[in-house]
């Protein structure tokens, strides 16, 4: 069955997004990949940041569901956070990384107070939560600098991997994640 004009428009801004850069890419562009009219796209987002916030917005959800069903996989916190690591670890390394799609759209974005950077701002909030409920989980004796410490580590590998061999950064992410959390003592 073919997909909606709308999922195709947002599958469409997911990759060309992505890959090219927002500014980049033109709406005439993504009615034309996406096969749908400019009145469609219009109809389903009325601005063009509309569906950059969408497409920020599905990639938080999706990254969400990823991490929460890796965590609810481990059997007790410091597994769950070390699986975390290599998680992130993975995502550097990965076929077709170009950085962080939020970092990515905030250097496109720069007014704190635009939309697109709401959605940049809950998906960082999520996941510093998420890291300080696990150094909490782990027994850290100070989960929420543990969780500026690992929100900044992340943000420096998403950044880094895509500068310096990604194997390297990986390895790096690892340990200094485990070090920070006590995970290896």
């Amino acid at each position: 069955m073919a997909s909606s004009p709308k999922d195709r428009l947002l599958a469409t801004a997911r990759r060309l997004f992505y890959t090219e850069g927002i500014h980049t890419v033109p709406v005439d562009r993504l009615v034309t990949e996406a096969n749908v009219t400019r009145a469609t796209f219009y109809r389903h987002y009325p601005a063009k940041e509309d569906l950059v916030e969408a497409y920020l917005r599905a990639t938080d959800a999706d990254l969400r569901a990823a991490v929460d069903g890796l965590l609810e996989q481990e059997p007790g916190p410091k597994e769950s956070a070390a699986a975390l690591l290599d998680f992130i670890g993975d995502v550097v390394c990965g076929y077709g990384f170009r950085g962080c799609h939020f970092i990515n759209a905030s250097a496109e974005y720069p007014d704190p107070d635009d939309p697109v950077r709401s959605a940049v701002a809950d998906h960082r909030a999520w996941f510093q939560d998420t890291v300080v409920k696990l150094a909490e989980r782990t027994g850290h004796p100070d989960p929420q600098y543990a969780g500026r410490a690992m929100v900044l580590l992340h943000d420096g590998a998403l950044s880094a991997a895509e500068l310096d061999d990604p194997e390297q950064v990986r390895a790096t992410l690892v340990r200094m994640g485990r070090e920070l959390l006590g995970l290896d003592g």
